[in-house]
């Protein structure tokens, strides 16, 4: 297996950023860049690696904040849902392949905590959360351009269908682990049990 993720804790609000790399071909991604830039040129730097793509899991300001710096370094492509409105080389949308090394990333639409949140899965084997779900948790849904009932759909009738053994990289280190599980999550998060979604929008907080 040649592909390697390195989960990088960066800033003050416990973000994660991603490198996905092809130790074969010395291609990667930079998923998140923000904050500690230093971490991600040095782990490049040591590893060799060129840089294809930078991906926003959404546009909020913590998880693009390091685009233009690396995308300069590297002459990376910026890659965002299309429904952002932040500057960006590239757009898509749900299902849209994306191709690195020896890799495949297919593009999980998942609304909710942001009108163009994404989730990544890698593989078939890894999903990166972004802020759509932690471990233990999901993301906020009182910001603006958020929206509960699409979270709602996104968290169970997207993510909640995937196959358990999936491995998660939320987008910030606010659970008990960095790391997850889809099954695990399934079993464990309070935010992924069964509910109608009425009850979830009282149970997030939201009148109608």
């Amino acid at each position: 297996m040649t592909l390697k993720i390195e989960q990088i804790l960066v800033g003050r609000m416990a973000n994660f950023s991603y490198i996905l790399y092809d130790t074969e071909t010395l291609e990667s991604i930079i998923v998140d860049p923000s904050w500690d830039l230093e971490k991600i040129f040095d782990f490049l730097k040591i590893n060799k690696l060129s840089v294809k793509y930078i991906i926003n899991t959404h546009t909020h300001f913590d998880h693009i904040l390091g685009n233009d710096q690396i995308s300069l370094m590297t002459g990376a492509k910026v890659i965002q849902h299309q429904n952002s409105n932040e500057p960006h080389d590239i757009s898509v949308n749900n299902g849209n392949m994306i191709y690195f090394g020896k890799s495949k990333i297919q593009v999980v639409f998942t609304p909710g905590h942001s009108r163009d949140s994404i989730c990544l899965l890698i593989d078939d084997k890894y999903l990166i959360t972004g802020d759509t779900l932690f471990v233990g948790n999901c993301g906020r849904t009182d910001l603006p351009g958020s929206d509960a009932r699409q979270m709602y759909e996104s968290l169970f009738y997207t993510i909640i269908k995937m196959d358990d053994s999936l491995i998660i990289y939320p987008g910030h280190n606010y659970g008990s682990t960095p790391v997850s599980t889809i099954g695990y999550e399934k079993t464990n998060n309070f935010v992924l049990q069964e509910r109608t979604k009425d009850e979830f929008l009282e149970f997030m907080g939201i009148d109608d």
